[in-house]
């Protein structure tokens, strides 16, 4: 078994303009696809993040601290959010990606975690 993670990229402009209907469904597709996940006993961890305009990028050089506020740059999908799973491979981690309910309308990026043997 191995841990991925699945990052959860989408056009947040959109979030603006839908309607309290269109918000409330996606709330549950995405509760319902948690709950499969869960139930599966892949989920490890998953959490949505606050629109790009909460984002504080933080660089370090030569010693002296910068921030910026914002995201590090200008994308047409901004990261909303993500899920960690435990799969046996990356095509059952893809499956599972699949069915996050973002992939509907932005891109999900699947990638193994790094894995540090104890010291």
């Amino acid at each position: 078994m191995a841990r991925y993670m699945a990052l959860i990229y989408g056009d947040e402009s959109g979030l603006a303009t839908a309607s309290p209907e269109e918000t409330e469904q996606m709330a549950k597709e995405y509760n319902a696809f948690t709950d499969e996940a869960r139930s599966a006993g892949v989920f490890e961890a998953g959490e949505g993040l606050q629109p790009t305009p909460s984002a504080t990028t933080v660089r370090l050089r030569d010693g002296k601290l910068s921030t910026t506020d914002g995201p590090f740059a200008e994308t047409k999908e901004q990261l909303g959010g993500f899920y960690v799973f435990e799969c046996k491979d990356l095509d059952e981690a893809i499956e599972w990606a699949s069915k996050i309910p973002g992939a509907k309308f932005g891109s999900i990026e699947v990638r193994p975690v790094m894995e540090y043997p104890e010291a």
